[in-house]
């Protein structure tokens, strides 16, 4: 075993937190890291860009994903710049990953989906994502503080990149959100949306009431929580919003990440060929 002269896991986790970096990238930078430390089997003192590239290398030869490249490219690069201070950083350019347009639900498909869910409270689950484009995270961890009713919008409490954000709540369920709040006895400082058991919910049961409802609705595409993120901005634009309206709705940081909706079937559809005014 390769003498390791400071306690990686300790000294990752601090810079990470210090950085507001979420656990979960703690948790896959930790992984890449000892891949590649156990793939190399050097101290660190002894390691070299050549030793990177190799391994990277072999990543790429064994046919992973360019977005695995990437996550492994910088794990390691937060090892030695971040972490151990050290300049052995390789000059290699990213794995491109595939560009694929995300799957996305045209407004009778999400009526459906939404009449296929019999039970209330899941149904409004579901609206509310919808509605408000929220990740399956984020709407499990909304509580009651987090949302205004006289105004119309609500709060994402360290979301994505543990950053807050504003989100819009539509009219037609903040009547339902009521009802569901008084019938509970809930205060802001609960969670908006508990399980039978009294605890918040798990992703893992969104995911599988999406999936159950997709296929009671008759819904042929693979859908998961993330398809009503994607419907909910595509319709957006198709209803003539901004692209800069949309991107900070979602909360993403660069506008490249919205331009994807720009594609959308819906929005392509509605321009007219050159040929049709010959």
């Amino acid at each position: 075993m390769a003498y390791i002269p400071v306690d990686i896991d300790v000294a990752v986790k601090r810079e990470c937190r210090r950085r507001r970096y979420s656990e979960r990238t703690i948790k896959t930078y930790l992984f890449c890291i000892h891949r590649f430390l156990n793939w190399c089997k050097k101290d660190l003192g002894k390691i070299s860009k050549k030793d990177i590239r190799l391994f990277l290398e072999s990543l790429s030869e064994k046919g992973r994903a360019g977005n695995t490249l990437n996550t492994y490219h910088m794990a390691i690069k937060f090892l030695f710049e971040d972490v151990l201070r050290r300049r052995v950083w390789v000059d290699a350019k990213y794995s491109k990953v595939p560009e694929k347009l995300p799957t996305v639900l045209n407004k009778e498909e999400v009526k459906r989906l939404f009449e296929a869910i019999s039970n209330k409270k899941h149904r409004l689950m579901v609206q509310l994502m919808y509605s408000a484009g929220l990740r399956v995270s984020e709407l499990v961890n909304l509580k009651i503080g987090d949302l205004n009713f006289e105004e119309g919008y609500g709060y994402v409490r360290s979301g994505k990149g543990n950053k807050d954000r504003v989100f819009i709540l539509a009219d037609s369920l903040i009547p339902e959100l009521r009802k569901h709040i008084g019938k509970k006895k809930l205060n802001q400082y609960n969670y908006l949306f508990i399980s039978n058991r009294g605890k918040k919910y798990s992703i893992r049961s969104l995911q599988q009431i999406i999936k159950r409802a997709g296929k009671k609705a008759g819904v042929s595409k693979n859908i998961s929580c993330h398809t009503l993120r994607h419907s909910f901005a595509t319709h957006l634009i198709e209803q003539g919003y901004s692209l800069t309206e949309v991107q900070v709705l979602l909360g993403h940081k660069s506008p490249e990440t919205t331009f994807t909706y720009l594609h959308s079937p819906g929005k392509m559809l509605n321009i007219k060929s050159p040929l049709d005014f010959l």
